[in-house]
C-alpha cells in the first residue's frame, strides 16, 4: 500500500511542514535518513516557520550554497539533489514555492575539478568596459584576498581598514546547530583577509559617499514585502546588501559562453589566487596562511599549476649553461 501522506488545507505551508509531509511520503527508510539530511538543514536554513511561497529561487541555492558550498562534489551532488526532489514534488502538487536556481547546477564529476584561470584572463574580464563597477571591485577583491564569496558580500563599509588593506571576515566554522526546534545558532569566527593594490584603486571609488552598510549592493532598493535586517540594507541608499545568488549570476551572465550556467563560478577566484601565489613562490604555509585553511590537505586542492608554470619549473633542471 502507498504511504498516505496527510497535507494542509489549502495551497499555502510552512517550509517545515513541507519538508515533513515529503520526507513522511517517502517509503524506503535509507532514502528518507539520507534526503533528510539535505532537506532537513535546508529547511533549518531557510527558515522553518516561513511560508514556502515566499522563499525565493535565490535564497534556496544560497542555503547549498552556505551548507555545502566546500564539500566534496558527491556531498554537494547529493544534497541537492534532495532539495530538487523535494521542491519538485511540492510543486507537483500544486504547492506555490522556490526552485533550486539554475546557477546552483550540478558539479561534475570529481575527476573535473574547479579550474583556475589565467591571470592574463581575470585582468582583461575585469578591464573590460561593460562591467560595472561593483562587479570589477568584487571580482578583484575576491582574486586578491583568496576569500569565500560568502566572507566577502558580507562585510560592511564600517569594517573596512582601507590604510591597512584589510578587514574582518566571518569565517567559516561550524555549521548552524539546533538548540531546540526551530532555534538555530550560528557560529562563527572572525579573520581578517587582505588584499593588494587592484582593490585599493576601486574600492574607495566604489563606496564613495557613504560610511555604512554594505560595502557590495543591489542597484534597486527591496520591494515592501522582503524584510532585512538593518545590517544588510545601506542607511544612506536604502539598497540592500548584493546576494550570493545575484553575484553569481552576474559573473555566469559576463562569463557564459554556451548559455546560462555555463560561465565561470565565483569560487574560482579563490583557486586562481591561490594557484597564482603558488606559482610565484609562496610555501605550503603561507598558502595556508593566506587561504585560511587548517590541513595542508585542503589547501593543495586548490592548486593548480599551469603548463606554463610547470615547464618554468622543469627549466630549473636544466645543465647550468642552458639556463644563460
Amino acid at each position: 500500500m502507498p504511504t498516505v501522506v496527510q497535507l494542509p488545507a489549502g495551497k499555502a505551508m510552512t517550509v517545515r511542514t513541507a519538508a515533513d509531509a515529503f520526507l513522511d511520503s517517502l517509503g524506503n527508510p535509507n532514502t528518507v535518513r539520507n534526503y533528510g539530511i539535505g532537506v532537513g538543514k535546508t529547511a533549518e536554513r531557510l527558515g522553518e516557520g516561513r511560508p514556502l511561497a515566499a522563499v525565493a529561487d535565490d535564497d534556496v541555492g544560497g542555503a547549498l550554497e552556505l551548507l555545502w558550498g566546500e564539500a566534496s562534489v558527491n556531498t554537494w551532488n547529493a544534497r541537492r539533489a534532495a532539495v530538487l526532489s523535494w521542491l519538485g514534488w511540492c510543486a507537483e502538487r500544486g504547492y506555490d514555492g522556490p526552485q533550486v536556481p539554475a546557477w546552483a547546477k550540478r558539479m561534475p564529476p570529481p575527476e573535473s575539478e574547479t579550474p583556475a584561470r589565467s591571470k592574463m584572463a581575470i585582468d582583461r574580464l575585469i578591464a573590460r568596459r561593460e562591467v560595472h563597477l561593483r562587479e570589477k571591485t568584487l571580482w578583484r577583491m575576491l582574486y586578491e584576498t583568496c576569500a569565500r564569496s560568502e566572507e566577502i558580500l558580507e562585510v560592511n563599509i564600517e569594517e573596512l581598514d582601507l590604510a591597512g588593506r584589510r578587514a574582518p571576515v566571518k569565517a567559516k566554522g561550524a555549521q548552524p546547530r539546533t538548540r531546540r526546534r526551530g532555534a538555530v545558532r550560528e557560529d562563527f569566527v572572525l579573520e581578517t583577509v587582505y588584499w593588494d593594490a587592484g582593490t585599493a584603486r576601486l574600492l574607495p571609488r566604489l563606496i564613495k559617499g557613504r560610511t555604512r552598510g554594505p560595502v557590495f549592493t543591489t542597484h534597486r532598493r527591496p520591494g515592501p514585502g522582503k524584510v532585512l535586517s538593518a545590517r544588510d540594507v545601506c542607511p544612506d541608499t536604502g539598497l540592500a546588501r548584493l546576494s550570493y545568488g545575484q553575484a553569481r549570476a552576474l559573473l555566469d551572465e559576463h562569463t557564459a559562453l554556451a548559455g546560462p550556467g555555463t560561465g565561470w563560478d565565483l569560487h574560482e577566484y579563490r583557486h586562481s589566487g591561490l594557484t597564482h601565489l603558488g606559482e610565484n613562490g609562496a610555501s605550503l604555509p603561507m598558502l595556508m596562511a593566506k587561504s585560511r585553511h587548517k590541513k595542508p590537505e585542503n589547501v593543495r586542492r586548490y592548486f593548480k599549476p599551469s603548463p606554463e608554470a610547470l615547464s618554468d619549473l622543469t627549466s630549473l633542471l636544466a645543465p647550468g649553461d642552458a639556463r644563460r
